[in-house]
């Protein structure tokens, strides 16, 4: 293996370098190993928040929502959209969390598709979205039909096509799994399912803002991602879900609110669902809550996601360079390819979970996954090669300390 070079020459080297200043707490020695889990924020957030506290909340009122805040899931969807998702406007809108948002795109899947009786997930899937599909499954006498895979990798073509048939409704898989960082093929996987006659459901939330999604293009059907991840929406950020147009017309989801109704304003005896991507929402947008990740979406469609992928492909290729180098006895728990991996490494070895509450009170921020992972998510805008080589020198000597 060759040696990695010196942090300071790539960091010289990195065009993308300059960006890390506009986030807070970058310049702190604090090493921040977290980013798929929740992204510093912008320093442009706080002023965006307080203008709207003093100019649109404070001095608009009630009127803001006939002015904006009516449209705003919708408006930011579709930046979402064009930014980020190679999605075509119309299709995706924000609101709810991660989890409400699943479960309305996994009824509405599976309404589309009667006669069929099973959902398709893996087991190393996040635990939301296998709790979820286990409920639905339950509300609808539905089966789950579970593909076994390693926790240090992901879900592959061969693994799908033994267990997807004429009684499969939907597929629920993660783009980039949250423990291992494996890459799924969204295209080749989705074509699978479609073969079966199945609908898709993509969970985006470890890879939106950190690889380039193209959701038309890969005949997606449903997906749904958080933003308080690489989109630096701040914690509690709202979700976004997508459904692609051509299902549009026929998509039913089980919350039925008056938001997204044909006419909120009209109040009327029943519900009649909203025409569009608006029938996926239920209650009132979370309108402040929506903010912050403007200006995430407005830096990356600066800078390009062909950009910020390839800075993430190096930053973690930096990052499995120097634990090969500098930690004896850990594996690499994720894949070892660029074109297979996301945004994070996993690195395990017995004793990671001693190791990553130590670094935490160091102020060394990685976080921990069973089974004996120490995982870095390195957010490509706001983390530098010079931090990466700072926080593994500090996991070497942590483990060190600990195992003597």
């Amino acid at each position: 293996m060759q040696n990695p070079t010196a942090p300071t020459d790539l960091d010289r080297r990195d065009p993308l370098a300059s960006y890390r200043d506009r986030f807070i707490g970058a310049e702190s020695p604090l090493v921040y190993f977290d980013g798929n889990s929740l992204g510093r924020p912008l320093r442009a957030t706080g002023p965006r928040l307080a203008e709207f506290v003093e100019q649109e909340w404070g001095g608009r009122l009630i009127r803001g929502w006939d002015e904006r805040w009516f449209l705003l899931p919708e408006v930011i969807g579709d930046d979402l959209g064009r930014v980020v998702l190679g999605a075509a406007p119309g299709q995706t809108v924000v609101g709810d969390s991660t989890t409400v948002l699943l479960y309305k795109a996994m009824r509405a899947a599976v309404a589309a598709r009667p006669g069929r009786t099973e959902i398709v997930i893996d087991r190393d899937n996040f635990p939301t979205d296998r709790y979820v599909a286990d409920g639905v499954a339950r509300e609808c006498g539905l089966t789950l039909r579970w593909i076994e895979v390693d926790t240090a990798a992901g879900v592959e073509a061969d693994q799908l096509a033994a267990v997807v048939g004429p009684q499969t409704a939907l597929v629920v898989l993660s783009h980039v799994a949250y423990r291992s960082a494996h890459l799924a093929d969204m295209a080749g996987l989705t074509a699978i399912a479609h073969d079966a006659g199945a609908l898709v459901l993509w969970d985006l939330s470890h890879s939106v803002g950190s690889v380039p999604l193209r959701l038309d293009e890969c005949q997606a059907d449903f997906a749904v991602g958080c933003t308080y991840k690489y989109l630096n929406g701040g914690p509690g950020a709202p979700a976004f879900v997508y459904v692609a147009a051509r299902l549009l017309d026929e998509v039913s989801q089980p919350v039925q609110g008056w938001m997204g109704a044909s006419d909120p304003f009209l109040m009327g005896p029943e519900y009649r669902p909203a025409p569009g991507i608006r029938r996926m929402l239920s209650g009132t947008p979370p309108v402040v809550g929506m903010l912050a990740m403007q200006d995430m979406l407005a830096l990356i469609e600066e800078v390009g996601m062909d950009a910020v992928r390839a800075k993430s492909v190096a930053l973690t290729e930096h990052a499995i360079l120097l634990a090969d180098e500098r930690l004896p006895g850990v594996s690499v728990a994720s894949p070892r390819e660029a074109d297979r991996r996301g945004g994070h490494v996993t690195l395990n070895h017995p004793a990671m979970r001693d190791v990553t509450a130590a670094l935490w009170a160091e102020d060394v921020i990685p976080d921990y996954r069973d089974p004996h992972g120490l995982r870095l998510g390195l957010s490509p805008l706001s983390t530098s090669f010079a931090e990466v080589d700072a926080g593994l020198e500090s996991v070497r000597r942590t483990l060190e300390r600990l195992t003597a």
